[in-house]
């Protein structure tokens, strides 16, 4: 019987190794558990000899064959760090920033707050556990590239769509991997976020510095505009009990989901939108999103935020609304050394004194020194326990407020979903 089975499995071997490697693996798998069963131990061996080592090196072939061309990345200060490509093969430049999560690489990919970014990634492998399309939170890549140690095709979650490569080449994604990422963290973390260039087409150091040298600092840059919807949309039950207009800076899906899982009914408008185009929708409430670049370029969006705070109407924002909520009340931003990503990043609630452990983005900041001369105005709420950076702030003549960071984190961390719940409240009173 087994020797009928072994046979039978050979004469298929070719149309076996062209199979999805995940499902081959579940089916050798359950061959060798049947072969040991039967104690075949002969018909093991030939079977591991003549069919499984053909196809493990068969599939190491595969999943090597898009990454054995030598790639690169150029920072702007002219250090070069050596890799191998990954993705699609061409080349990409953007701010290089690290983030520090050990999950949640789906979400930080499609997170509209990194466009225009290269993103470093601390964790050491990267696609383990594949992609799954209903877990973006925009509804394509939005960094400009992928720095990472192990690039991992192979991936091990059941429920997952698509293998990591596939998704890059899809999406036309440029990424670089087997970089020394603690390196080049370390190297950010001292000099500073700065521009870089990662190319897998040419190795040409010369020919990249001059590419990299067109790219604009991040500092100066409006780019919310560019990812903000082009038209408004709706979510949610028109019939729900409150009513709130988002302004799309870039805003990120869960967010939207917290909304209406909280019985609103939302209206999502595009970045320029005037008050009183907002105002004629009659909401509840207004809501500011997350966005990338520079808040101190968005003179449109500060203006609106102006005319909000005037009519002292129901205001919450996260991330650049927090930003732009401080520029309305005449506190500058400015750019950090190299920012805050990740989501391990310790928060003291001011008011009620706990801690709240947060996923964070953001490459510029508040400034505190300005916030202690506006005490009349506007109050601290959150600050960052790691560097005492504002974290959050509300008017104290109205009904504004924001944090810097993302209480809507997928997957997580979650301690700080309750200003959603606050939001709502407030609209209830």
């Amino acid at each position: 019987m087994i020797i009928k089975l072994f046979d039978h499995l050979s004469s298929y071997k070719n149309s076996i190794l062209q199979m999805k490697s995940k499902i081959v693996i579940h089916f050798l798998c359950i061959v060798l558990n049947i072969l040991n069963v039967f104690n075949e131990t002969i018909y093991l061996n030939s079977f591991i000899t003549h069919l499984l080592i053909p196809y493990i090196c068969t599939q190491k072939f595969l999943m090597t064959k898009a990454q054995r061309t030598p790639a690169l990345l150029l920072l702007q200060d002219g250090t070069v760090f050596h890799g191998k490509a990954a993705g699609k093969i061409g080349t990409t430049t953007g701010e290089v920033c690290f983030n520090t999560g050990m999950t949640g690489y789906q979400e930080i990919f499609t997170d509209p707050s990194y466009y225009g970014q290269l993103l470093v990634t601390t964790n050491a492998h990267i696609g383990n556990y594949g992609i799954k399309d209903s877990e973006a939170e925009s509804k394509d890549i939005k960094i400009s590239g992928l720095v990472c140690k192990n690039f991992t095709n192979e991936f091990s979650r059941p429920m997952a769509d698509n293998a990591i490569q596939d998704y890059f080449e899809r999406e036309n994604m440029v990424a670089i991997s087997d970089v020394d990422t603690r390196a080049l963290v370390r190297h950010i973390r001292d000099k500073g976020a700065m521009n870089a260039i990662v190319s897998s087409e040419t190795t040409d150091i010369d020919q990249l510095k001059k590419q990299l040298a067109e790219v604009p600092p991040m500092e100066g840059l409006e780019l919310a505009s560019t990812v903000s919807t082009p038209q408004a949309y709706a979510l949610g039950d028109p019939h729900a009990s409150h009513r709130v207009a988002v302004l799309d800076f870039g805003t990120k899906q869960n967010i939207l989901r917290c909304f209406t899982s909280r019985d609103c009914y939302v209206k999502v408008f595009p970045a320029r939108t005037s008050f009183a185009e907002l105002k004629a929708w009659n909401p509840d409430g207004y809501f500011l999103s997350n966005g990338p670049g520079d808040p101190a370029s968005m003179d449109y969006a500060v203006e609106t935020v102006k005319e909000i705070l005037k009519e002292n109407e129901l205001l919450f924002g996260i991330c650049l609304g927090h930003q732009l909520l401080a520029l309305a009340m005449d506190i500058p931003t400015y750019k950090m050394h190299n920012g805050h990503r990740g989501i391990n990043h310790p928060v003291k609630n001011i008011i009620t004194g706990k801690c709240e452990i947060t996923s964070q983005n953001h490459g510029f900041g508040v400034s505190p020194d300005a916030i202690d001369n506006n005490l009349d105005k506007v109050e601290i709420t959150h600050k960052n326990l790691n560097d005492n950076t504002i974290e959050g702030i509300r008017a104290k003549n109205g009904k504004a407020f924001s944090v810097q960071y993302h209480p809507e984190a997928a997957p997580g961390p979650h301690d700080s979903r309750y200003l959603f719940d606050d939001f709502v409240k407030l609209m209830e009173t």
